[in-house]
Formats: structure tokens, C-alpha cells, sequence
């Protein structure tokens, strides 16, 4: 392999080889070595085989993987793409070539790659044994692989195509209009704009552009943090990729060559916000078995009612699932002319009853790759390449899903702020429920045109609001983050890249008015209510760690959310049909009155509900058994895991709260734990690359033990951040023989320093954070 693997203090890998193509592999041979866990982790979720080593946990993910038809949608896509643009073609493969050159390394697994899962079906994985993960070491494997007999297999050329579908076929959040469906049924048209709010299942982002003309340096800044589920080890990578054609700092998703959502090429700048536009559709089928479906339907076939009055054949056909510790699982996969499958079927709900005369239940899935062939990769490369703004705009306009708000600038004072992303155009109630599939009315008529918007006094805020995606979609944020980070950026003319944690790291919660605003009115409180009330009213609605304010708040909501979803206006939705578990999140009552209650404490009736009485009982029963620490104590960290450590961390409290700009969501009325939060957070400054700044929640590597497994996780906490280091002699160069690496001084490939590679960094400078601007920035 022509090209080299450096490393920062952080264990960051930064990239440089001959050309695209061969920086491709080395991506890929890199992120094996770093993540060769998560890899096959995610690899086995978009083929639907977890199971096979997960054990029954993971059944329903790969039913829903299996009839969704991810995998297949991977094969098309990446068919489509080798025919459209051959040269991404081959740069995919090239990094799928390296993720098999480094999972066959000694040091990514237990041994050579060979297999996809355990040849007999390990037992179920075991409770922790109190007994600590191995260290990592050079040259030894993750641990997780031993613990269920797994040995990776090989990546196909469509993988990384099915990673990135799996990972974003729920981010648009279609699942949602099933709770809508719910909502209508049981309380009308009218309650649906009650619930329209980012619920649980959603994932969002803060992001901002600061025009060069409000900097202090006169060139554009561009920071934010993208909200997800917080993972171990982490949804995103951070990294550099250098060629003569370019060089590239930014963050990546394990699995997936380039960078496509952050990325800093030197002279030009993005950064990505989810959209939260609506770009798939459920479709009710009525469904009916036939003889003769032919050898692939093993003598059976399924008919579905198409809108023009006539059934249809629809494609079908059996899989089996591997369970790790039980049977297999057969699985049928229907395909109709809208899409595939995903609930019920000819039957109906395996564990529901239908009602007479109403069709059994049978649920499909329409979203634009499995329509078009197409995932968007087309603009990777070109994101790659991009010098200006222009170059952006161009590539983004192949972007296709997630559908992003996208911020961009460059050194010579170019902005960017549009909506990037592939939206078909259909009826308004597609985008509301499910619709009939027998129905006329309902199909696809083309794709929107992307929405553009440009700057106000030099700012541009994107925090999932109603903004230029607005005609997109159907839910979004509250305005509270992207209302708070335009009041604190109006507070200063002019703004430095290093003055933007402060920013990242506020927790202010506006969104607690509407709950201290019927406290405040109440009269007649019992003693210690009374006490209760006046200490919120006193609290001045920042939700640290540190503060029993935000403790006390937190009791008193999650008690009303609880007191609201017992009451008899709410009693149907209590218990969602029996649709399939991977749904049941968007379908939870206490979750979706928890993210809906600014709404429904402001709304100017809501069915016969009392509320200031409903206030009172929480504020009461908070009152009886008040919370005895501050809200840290309960509101911690809770990473999702593949597998849990076999000794749990003892994760750290956390600041923030889901309204904040320090996005760190808890479920109001159910948990103060935190699964979701900033999954990464970046600083681009377009005057001095070297003068950026990223961190992560957890650490580059993905290796429990490893130096690098958490040691971003402090910084992180504190709302510091690590420099991107840009000098190639401020960087230590590993030489990967058979997996085991030795650090020596830089030497090689001299001349391969892309646009900027020695643009000024010594890699010493520290971390910088956000106590400068705390007093200023606190309200």
C-alpha cells in the first residue's frame, strides 16, 4: 500500500498517500484496525444477522433489516452507481479493500477474517462477570469478539452503501406517522399539531455560520454538535485524509469512505443539520395468498389491491434468521409496487386480532433508494475536492438521505446555507399517516427543489427549527436552541473560533416557562408545595450538573408528564397496537407527552384536561419525596452498547437537558438518563485550519483499554475541545506491519502535503474550552 498512517496525541489518524484511490484503502484498513468491533457490529445490522451472535435482543432489529430490504436496497444502489459514476465505484471499493486488509490484521481480530458468524451459534451473551475488559494493546484484538465466538467476515462492495442505509433509515422518522395515525383515531385531526415536537426517536443538531464580517479575523467560522445516540464506540470518527488532490480534516462515519456531514479541506468549509423533512411513506396494503407464486415463493404467492382497482402480484419470498442460544427464525419478506413490507402482512399482526371487516394489517415502507437506485454517494468525492463554495453546492446537489440543512464558507467570503437531499412530491396526507395504498392519489409525482436561505446580519442558526426545510416537513424543534444560539452570538460583533465553546456547552432551558408559569399562578399549596414552588421560581433555568434547581424542575416535570398520561383524555393512546418492537419507541405515551408538554401546557384547551390542577398534584407529590442531590446525580450518561462491559463504567453526570443548546436528552416522566447528546462537536475556522477544533464523547479508538477508548471523554464533559493538528512533523507516523505498529519520526511521501499540510501548527497547542465566556454568556 502506497500511503501512511499518522497519529496526533489523541490518537487521531490522519492519512496521506499517492492518490484517491489508495487514501481510500488506507481509510479503510485504518477505521478496521480502530473499530473492527463497531464495523462487523454494524455490518451484521445491515445484513439483518446480529441475532446470530447478540442473541434474541437483536431479533427484531434484523426482522425489520430482513423485510425492509437494506441489504437489497445496498446491491441496487451500489449497481446504480458503478453505472453512473464508475471512478466512486472504484474509490468504494478501494475502501472496502482495506477494511478487509486491516480486519484480517493481526490486532482487529481474533483471527484472519473468514467467517460471518459463529459456525454453531454461541450460547446467549453472559451477565457481567465483574472480571475487567483485557487491555488493548498493539497487536491484540477487541475484546467483544472472543466473548461471542465471532470472527469477522468479509465486506462486499455494497456494505458500506447498506451501513450508511442502516444507520439513517430511521433518522427521517416515518414511525411517527403511525403514533399520528394513533393520535387522529383516538383524539382527532386537531391533536396532531400537540405532539408536533422532536420526539424520542429523532436525532437533530445545532449549527451555526459566522460570516468572515462578524469574526475577528474576517473569515467565516462554522461550528455545532450533531445530536445522536450516544454510542461505545462513537457514531462518527474523527480523521484526515491526504493526496495530492486534496487534504481533508473532518469527521466520518465508521464504515462509509470520505467525509461526508464535517469537513475542513483549508479552503472551504461544511456542516450539516438534520433537516427533519419527510421523505418516506407508509402505505396500508390489503394483501391476499395465491397458488403458484413459483419457485422462489416456494408454491405460494401474495397479491396486493393496487390503486387502479387490481391486485397485483407482489414479490415474496422466506429468509432465516440465526439466533444466538435459540431456533432460527423464518422471516417473510413481501415486496408491493409502493415498497417493501414492514408490518403484518396477508394475516395481519402476529400478535394482533383484526377487526371485522376491516382489512388484516399490512404496513409498507416507500423511501427514495429503494425507488432510485441512488444513496448519494456520488458526493463524496467531489465534497472531497471542493476549493470554494461552489464546488459544495455542486456535489451536494447529488446528495440524496439523510435530507440535511447544509452550512458551508470559504476563504474568499463565500457562504452557503440550503437543504441538500432528495424530498418527493406527494399529498399532504402522505406526509401526515399512513395512506391506502388502494387508493388513487398517493403515489410519487418527482422530487421538491431544494430550499436556499441566506444570512441575517452575518449569522446563520440551524437547530432543527422550522427554517428553510420548512415546507419539507412535518415535526420540528422547538425554537429554544436555535433562539438561544442566535441571542448569544447578537451579544458580540465580532466572534474568534476559540470563543465558540461557550456556545456548545449553554444550558439554558426556555422551554421550563411554560411549567414555572402555571406554578406561579397557583394558590393554596400545602407548606412544603409552597417551598417547592418558590425555590423553582428562584432557580435560574440553567439545568447543570451542579444544581438543585434543575434536580427540583426535573422531579416536578417528570412528575406532570405522569399525572397527564394517566388521565382518561389519553387512555387509548396508552396502548399502541401490537406493531413490531423496533416501532414501539415513536408509539410510547409518557415519552411523547414528555416532548410535548410545552405544547400541551400552552395550548388553550386540551380535552377537558385540568392542568394548573395537574401542576399542583406534581408539585405536591415532588414536594412529599423532594430529590436529595442535584440533577448530575440522576442525569448521567448511558452510551448505547452492542455488548455491555463486563465491569460497567460508572458513567459521569451531565449538564444540559433536550431544549438546551447542551442537547443532552433525558425522557421527561421516565428517565433522567441520556442516551442522546452531541455526538461529536467541531469548530471550522477558515483563517487558520490549524486554529480548528473537534472532540468526541468517547475517543478515537473503539478498543475497550485502549489509551484512546475514552480519553476524550473529560474534555468533552467540560466543553473543551482538541486541536486539529495540520503540521505533519506535529504528527507521529505509524508503520502497519501485520497490525503491529512502531512510532518513528515523519520521513515519507514528501510532497504529498495536499492544499494546506504545513499550514502552521507545532501539535502542541492544548485544548481550549468554555469558561472564558461564562459569565457573559449565562442569563
Amino acid at each position: 500500500m502506497t500511503g501512511e498512517i499518522f497519529r496526533d496525541a489523541w490518537g487521531i489518524p490522519h492519512l496521506r498517500a499517492g492518490d484517491a484511490t489508495e487514501l481510500a484503502r488506507l481509510q479503510g484498513r485504518v477505521t478496521a484496525l480502530d473499530r473492527a468491533w463497531q464495523l462487523e457490529t454494524e455490518r451484521h445490522r445491515a445484513q439483518g444477522t446480529s441475532a446470530s451472535f447478540l442473541g434474541p435482543e437483536a431479533l427484531p432489529w434484523d426482522r425489520f433489516a430482513r423485510r425492509v430490504r437494506l441489504a437489497d436496497t445496498a446491491r441496487r444502489c451500489l449497481a446504480e452507481l458503478d453505472r453512473r459514476d464508475p471512478e466512486t465505484g472504484q474509490w468504494l471499493r478501494a475502501y472496502v479493500e482495506g477494511v478487509n486488509e486491516g480486519l484480517a490484521a493481526p490486532g482487529a481480530s481474533p483471527s484472519p477474517a473468514s467467517d460471518s458468524s459463529p459456525a454453531s451459534g454461541p450460547s446467549p451473551v453472559p451477565e457481567s462477570t465483574g472480571v475487567p475488559e483485557p487491555a488493548a494493546a498493539p497487536g491484540f484484538a477487541a475484546p467483544e469478539f472472543a466473548r461471542v465466538a465471532l470472527t469477522p467476515g468479509r465486506w462486499e462492495p455494497w456494505t458500506p452503501l447498506a451501513v450508511w442505509l442502516s444507520t439513517h433509515i430511521l433518522f427521517a422518522g416515518f414511525p411517527a406517522k403511525l403514533w399520528r395515525e394513533q393520535v387522529v383515531e383516538c383524539l382527532g385531526r386537531d391533536a396532531v399539531g400537540l405532539f408536533a415536537a422532536d420526539g424520542p426517536g429523532t436525532s437533530g443538531s445545532n449549527g451555526w455560520l459566522v460570516a468572515g464580517e462578524r469574526t475577528v479575523t474576517g473569515q467565516a467560522v462554522i461550528a455545532g454538535d450533531p445530536h445522536r445516540f450516544i454510542e461505545d464506540p462513537g457514531v462518527y470518527q474523527q480523521i484526515r485524509l491526504s493526496c495530492p488532490e486534496f487534504d481533508v480534516v473532518g469527521i466520518a462515519v465508521p464504515g462509509v469512505p470520505g467525509i461526508a456531514h464535517f469537513g475542513h479541506t483549508g479552503s472551504v468549509a461544511w456542516a450539516i443539520t438534520n433537516a427533519m423533512a419527510d421523505y418516506q411513506d407508509l402505505y396500508r396494503e390489503q394483501l391476499r395468498r395465491t397458488d403458484g407464486g413459483g419457485a422462489e415463493s416456494s408454491g405460494e404467492g401474495v397479491e396486493a389491491l393496487g390503486p387502479d382497482g387490481v391486485w397485483h402480484r407482489a414479490a415474496r419470498h422466506t429468509e432465516t434468521i440465526e439466533v444466538a442460544g435459540e431456533d432460527p427464525v423464518e422471516v417473510e419478506v413481501i415486496e408491493t409496487d409502493r415498497g417493501p413490507v414492514i408490518i403484518g402482512g396477508p394475516e395481519g399482526l402476529e400478535d394482533g386480532v383484526s377487526e371485522p371487516g376491516v382489512p388484516p394489517v399490512a404496513v409498507a415502507l416507500r423511501y427514495p433508494p429503494r425507488v432510485t437506485g441512488d444513496l448519494g454517494f456520488g458526493a463524496l468525492l467531489p465534497l472531497l475536492r471542493a476549493r470554494r463554495v461552489a464546488d459544495v453546492d455542486r456535489a451536494l446537489d447529488l446528495w440524496a438521505e439523510p435530507v440535511n440543512v447544509v452550512q458551508a464558507a470559504d476563504t474568499e467570503g463565500g457562504t452557503l446555507h440550503r437543504v441538500a437531499g432528495r424530498v418527493p412530491v406527494r399529498a399532504e396526507a402522505n406526509r401526515i399517516r399512513p395512506v391506502p395504498a388502494w387508493e388513487p392519489g398517493h403515489d410519487w409525482q418527482g422530487w421538491h427543489e431544494s430550499p436556499r436561505a441566506g444570512l441575517t446580519d452575518g449569522i446563520a442558526v440551524m437547530a432543527n427549527q422550522r427554517g428553510p426545510a420548512a415546507p419539507l416537513g412535518v415535526e420540528f424543534a422547538a425554537p429554544h436552541r436555535a433562539d438561544r444560539i442566535a441571542a448569544l452570538l447578537a451579544r458580540r460583533e465580532r466572534w474568534s473560533a476559540a470563543e465558540m465553546p461557550a456556545i456548545h456547552t449553554d444550558t439554558h432551558l426556555a422551554s421550563a416557562a411554560a411549567l414555572l408559569d402555571h406554578a406561579a399562578a397557583l394558590d393554596d399549596l400545602t407548606g412544603p408545595a409552597a417551598g417547592l414552588r418558590d425555590r423553582l421560581l428562584d432557580w435560574d433555568r440553567h439545568m447543570d450538573a451542579d444544581s438543585t434547581g434543575a434536580a427540583l424542575h426535573a422531579a416536578v416535570r417528570g412528575a406532570l408528564v405522569r399525572q397527564l398520561a394517566r388521565h382518561p383524555a389519553f387512555a387509548r393512546l396508552a396502548a399502541p397496537p401490537a406493531y413490531p418492537e423496533v416501532f414501539q419507541p415513536w408509539l410510547a405515551l409518557v415519552p411523547r407527552i414528555g416532548y410535548a408538554l410545552e405544547h400541551l401546557l400552552t395550548a388553550k384547551e386540551v380535552y377537558g384536561i385540568d392542568r394548573p390542577e395537574a401542576v399542583r398534584a406534581a408539585l405536591e407529590e415532588v414536594a412529599a419525596r423532594p430529590p436529595a442531590g442535584t440533577w448530575g446525580d440522576t442525569h448521567r450518561l448511558a452510551p448505547w452498547r452492542a455488548l455491555p462491559p463486563t465491569t460497567p463504567y460508572e458513567e459521569p453526570a451531565l449538564s444540559g437537558d433536550h431544549d438546551c443548546v447542551l442537547c443532552t436528552s433525558s425522557v421527561p416522566g421516565l428517565t433522567d438518563l441520556a442516551a442522546r447528546g452531541p455526538a461529536a462537536r467541531y469548530v471550522w475556522d477558515l483563517a487558520r485550519r490549524e486554529d480548528s477544533r473537534w472532540v468526541v464523547p468517547l475517543g478515537a479508538s473503539g478498543v475497550p483499554g485502549s489509551p484512546h477508548h475514552r480519553d476524550q471523554l473529560p474534555l468533552w464533559l467540560a466543553g473543551d475541545l482538541v486541536p486539529v493538528v495540520t503540521d505533519w512533523d506535529g504528527l507521529r507516523r505509524e508503520d502497519v506491519v501485520r497490525g503491529r505498529s512502531t512510532h518513528e519520526e515523519t520521513d515519507g511521501l514528501d510532497g504529498l502535503d495536499g492544499t494546506d499540510g504545513t499550514d502552521g501548527t507545532d501539535g502542541t497547542d492544548g485544548a481550549y474550552g468554555a469558561d472564558e465566556l461564562q459569565e457573559e454568556t449565562d442569563v
